[in-house]
């Protein structure tokens, strides 16, 4: 029976000992996917802010530029530019 319980006893050690090393690496890995997920936060609040600073320089150049009725109407003004300037 001595023999039974030191056997039982070795692998319950065992089993202890592999259950704190599993929950030593498992802590490892959650400390890098907490390190990741920061970096990853980071990486993608860079991104978000270039693409606002693009989409702002967008929408002004958007503003500056003539619409189609602004357009036509420089079109017109040139053509009766032309048409005075040559005439005389």
């Amino acid at each position: 029976m001595d023999d039974t319980k030191k056997m039982l006893r070795t692998i319950i050690n065992g089993q202890s000992a592999m259950k704190s090393e599993l929950l030593g690496e498992i802590k490892k890995v959650d400390k890098k996917v907490d390190l990741l997920k920061k970096s990853m936060d980071k990486g993608f609040k860079d991104v978000n802010a270039r693409v606002d600073k693009l989409g702002k320089s967008l929408a002004y150049l958007e503003d500056d530029a003539p619409t189609r009725e602004e357009f036509e109407d420089l079109d017109k003004r040139v053509g009766n530019f032309e048409e005075n300037f040559t005439s005389t």
